[in-house]
């Protein structure tokens, strides 16, 4: 621990009773405050049936987490729910501290994440109408927000504005997302048109997909073992015996992600929404990975794409205990494939799995304009094989997807009588 590190407390009230899913929470509120750079102290709990509608937590437990604070000087409360305004308001004056709650959170290591123009225009806009009805409802200066978690990012100037300022500021946001919207609209109509294969990879946060990606494609990604290492969608070109594959590596799910984050990133999952087929990325030597899965699927259901396709690659075997019997877990939970993004095992039966979704091509003999050809040659590159050009058409032989392969139909070559 530095001098300048950020020291908080962790809070999370159990209405089932520190059920397995509510205790993988709290431990994942710990792995979110250790990716945006905060050291949890000490971890607060109390069951209750329902929240409470003040505080969220009993009072007395307010006071109890209160004299922690003042006693070691701890500047941050991190609480494992979504807040309430009036909560948050209630809260601070009780507790001598930020409060931060999970959403927040969440939103504060996207905007570490954040690389490209769309993800920061993404986040800045998440964050503003996540702080806007909490500000209202505290009636507090802007200003008091000072420097550490959930002030951090595109948007920590706008944070100290008036509130008028920051909804001017949100349509602007708005307007210019619908614009990159647009614009990968276009992009994705293009690749429709191709009939290039679509492949998302999808997973709970640090499963280890950016690392397939980088192994299956080389794509150079960063990769980290910390949660949301990647926000940004990173799409990468394969070629594959039955064709051109795009694989995308997406941002990861986690427990509890708030509907109106999912819904702020809807932008960025449509490589998930539009994708031929999932590959769903888990970390096999995870304890919690049932719930993790559930979770995902949950998230998949939501934004629509519940019944795509999916091949589920079980990472990390490599971190399995030696006396795991692989074969049997992975037959069980058939049809998994084993593999070690890390060192490359099985990456070949993966890819084999995937090709194996894809429309076989078929091989034919046709006259094309020359036009024709050129943009065929430009979408399928090495698929292509000019055999004979005269002033205005081209004598070729290609192996394409059946769909194409149709519409070339008219071209094709007639064998003589």
């Amino acid at each position: 621990m530095t001098r300048d590190t950020e020291l908080a407390v962790a809070v999370a009230l159990w209405t089932r009773g520190g059920s397995e899913t509510e205790q993988m929470r709290f431990d994942e509120l710990y792995s979110l405050a250790d990716t945006a750079g905060v050291e949890v102290v000490e971890g607060f709990t109390q069951v209750r049936s329902s929240p409470d509608t003040r505080y969220y937590i009993g009072p007395g437990k307010a006071e109890e987490i209160a004299d922690y604070v003042r006693d070691h000087e701890i500047g941050t409360v991190l609480v494992d729910a979504e807040l309430s305004p009036s909560q948050v308001n209630n809260l601070e004056k009780v507790l001598p501290a930020k409060i931060i709650d999970r959403s927040e959170l969440i939103l504060d290591i996207f905007a570490n994440r954040a690389n490209s123009r769309e993800g920061k225009l993404q986040v800045e806009l998440a964050q503003l109408k996540y702080q806007l009805p909490k500000l209202s409802g505290r009636g507090r200066d802007l200003s008091r927000l000072a420097g550490g978690i959930g002030t951090r990012g595109p948007g920590e100037t706008k944070l100290e504005v008036d509130r008028r300022r920051i909804r001017r500021r949100i349509t602007v946001l708005e307007r210019e997302l619908r614009e990159v919207d647009r614009q990968r609209k276009i992009l994705r109509k293009r690749r429709e048109k191709s009939d290039i294969f679509q492949v998302a990879l999808v997973g709970y946060t640090n499963s280890g997909k950016s690392t397939l990606l980088n192994r299956l494609t080389d794509a150079g990604t960063y990769t980290a073992d910390a949660l949301f290492a990647t926000l940004d969608p990173l799409s990468r070109r394969l070629d594959s015996a039955n064709g051109t594959i795009i694989i995308s590596d997406t941002v990861g799910f986690i427990s509890g992600l708030p509907h109106h984050l999912i819904a702020a990133f809807r932008a960025t999952l449509e490589v998930v929404v539009n994708a031929d087929l999932l590959v769903h990325v888990v970390d096999i030597a995870q304890p919690q990975l049932e719930l993790r899965l559930a979770e995902v699927q949950q998230v998949l259901t939501d934004l629509g794409c519940g019944n795509t396709e999916q091949i589920v690659a079980a990472n990390k075997v490599d971190l399995l205990p030696e006396d795991t019997n692989i074969e049997r877990l992975l037959r069980d939970n058939s049809p998994w494939i084993g593999v070690s993004a890390l060192n490359g095992h099985n990456i070949d039966r993966l890819l084999e799995e995937v090709t194996s979704h894809m429309e076989s091509l078929v091989s034919l003999r046709a006259t094309v304009p020359l036009e024709l050809f050129k943009k065929l040659s430009k979408e399928h590159p090495g698929q292509i094989q000019p055999l004979a050009f005269t002033s205005d058409s081209v004598d070729i032989e290609a192996s394409l997807p059946r769909q194409l392969a149709e519409t070339l139909e008219r071209f094709k070559k007639k064998t003589p009588c």
